[in-house]
């Protein structure tokens, strides 16, 4: 399936809005970054919502910008600071079915309908603090028939 665009909303939504709250690995050795000792057996976390916010790899990363992740960008992402399904041998196994999944999802409902928002609709958007990055309040849209 080649959506091109539906690609780069998707990733761009994925870079605010990261799913899992945190990347855990264990250190297998002691290591030194920028003269700070970690040691070996020691769990690091890694939050996404935090590295995908940081502005020397998204410059005004509060903005949706899609083009963040066409063609001719891509290239210049650093893989390891754009995590939504994590990254190396341990990423998140259902990464390409969720994909996919939601790509078709989106191409049906966007073939029958637009989005709108209405008087419902939370403006901001606020999230919660789980485990897991959901809004505070639903996401209320108007469905208008094509």
């Amino acid at each position: 399936m080649q959506l091109e665009y539906l690609d780069m909303v998707l990733n761009e939504s994925q870079r605010i809005y990261p799913l899992g709250g945190r990347i855990e690995r264990v250190c297998k050795m002691d290591v030194e970054i920028n003269g700070i000792t970690i040691p070996k057996g020691t769990v690091m976390m890694i939050p996404p919502l935090i590295l995908h916010q940081v502005p020397e790899y998204w410059p005004e990363p509060e903005e949706f910008r899609p083009e963040r992740f066409s063609k001719e960008n891509k290239e210049n992402i650093d893989p390891y600071t754009y995590l939504p399904f994590g990254a190396g041998p341990r990423n998140c196994i259902g990464m390409r079915f969720a994909l996919v999944t939601m790509k078709v999802a989106i191409a049906v409902i966007m073939q029958c309908f637009s989005f709108r928002v209405c008087k419902e609709t939370p403006i901001p958007l606020v999230m919660s603090n789980e485990a897991f990055l959901v809004p505070k309040k639903p996401i209320v849209l108007k469905l208008v028939p094509r």
